[in-house]
Formats: structure tokens, sequence, C-alpha cells
């Protein structure tokens, strides 16, 4: 009997009978391949963590100020990955663990979405939702026009150097 998925376990359906019947599992766990990958982006990753928390001793926020350190990483972090993304697809052919390590890896690492929530959340238990609402759309709005504007420049820039 041939399995479903490559490198399948065969199981007995019911091993109380001792039934020739058997269930097709998928094997468990991460292939020898991606431990290449999971290095880089770990590898990457706390580069990019310990880059947020450099700036964020650099330009502390005081509490229940306008957390901009955060907004600057996330709009800087977006529109980093906006250029690294055109360069990567468009202009060229980069090694297989150069989007995990500085895509996936530090640039996921450098940028704190999650912080940006803990932030919002912060300004609105200290009574000051219009500046947490302030902050949530700002934040939205500034990281989707970071990876726009930075992919279009790129893209403009070396399309002229091109010519």
């Amino acid at each position: 009997m041939e399995p479903l998925h490559p490198g399948a376990v065969q199981e007995p359906l019911d091993s109380d009978v001792g039934s020739l019947d058997t269930v097709r599992r998928p094997r468990r766990g991460p292939r020898s391949d991606q431990w290449p990958v999971l290095g880089a982006i770990s590898v990457g990753g706390a580069l990019g963590a310990a880059a947020r928390y450099g700036a964020s001793l650099a330009w502390p926020t005081a509490a229940g100020a306008f957390p901009w350190t955060t907004l600057v990483i996330n709009v800087l972090g977006c529109a980093v990955i906006g250029a690294f993304m055109v360069v990567i697809t468009d202009l060229w052919s980069a090694h297989r663990l150069v989007r995990p390590f500085f895509g996936t890896g530090v640039l996921g690492g450098f940028t704190t979405f999650s912080t940006y929530v803990v932030d919002i959340q912060r300004l609105v238990e200290r009574g000051r939702a219009g500046l947490a609402l302030s902050y949530l759309v700002l934040t939205a709005l500034s990281a989707l026009a970071a990876v726009w504007a930075a992919a279009v420049l790129t893209r403009r820039l070396f399309t002229r150097r091109a010519r």
C-alpha cells in the first residue's frame, strides 16, 4: 500500500485487534532541508530584536506619551522591507537564505507590531484614548505608505540606472 504523503508512517487502524488496515499520518517535525532556513531566521531575528531594543534604550518613551520610537521603528522597518523585496525579486537573484534571514528574521525582529498593540492598550488604560486612536491610525497608514513608497522609489531608482 502506497503512503499518501512522502515519508508518511503507516500505523494499524485498531492496535487492539491488530487489523491489517492502516491509516497514514504525515511525518512530524521539520524536514532536514528546513534547518538552515530556521537557523537563518533565528539569527536574523536576534539581530533585529537587538537593534530594536537598542533603539528603545536610546530613545525611551515616557509613560502616557506618544510612542514615537515604536512608530519610527515600524515605519522604518516597513520601508526597508518594501525596498528589500523589490531588490530580491526584481533585481537580484539572492541566495535562498537571504530572504528568511533579512526579511523574516532581521526585519521581523526589528519591527514590533506587538509592542504597537501594547502601547495602544497602555494609552487607553491611562485615559489617553484619543492619543491611542491617533497612534493606531497613524502607524497603520504610515507603515503601509512606507512599504509602497520604498518599493516604488527603489524600482524607479534602479530603472533609471539601467538606462
